[in-house]
């Protein structure tokens, strides 16, 4: 094992995951304001799951979207 190759590819992975997932959660969050489920002054609950196969690694990561 090479371990700059697996460092870059974690890194390459969590790049795509930090900004997709970023994306993902404004587009819901101003369709949720949109549709008047959230008054935007809100905090809101979230947590991330990881998991890696054939290793068994699973992780929750959690914490608060503040709205204001």
């Amino acid at each position: 094992m090479k371990d700059e190759t697996l460092n870059m590819s974690i890194r390459k992975y969590l790049k795509t995951v930090g900004v997709n997932s970023q994306i993902a959660i404004e587009k819901a969050v101003h369709k949720a304001l949109a549709e008047h489920q959230l008054k935007g002054n809100e905090v809101l609950p979230v947590t991330m799951t990881l998991s890696v196969g054939k290793i068994d690694l699973k992780l929750a990561f959690d914490g608060e979207l503040n709205l204001e």
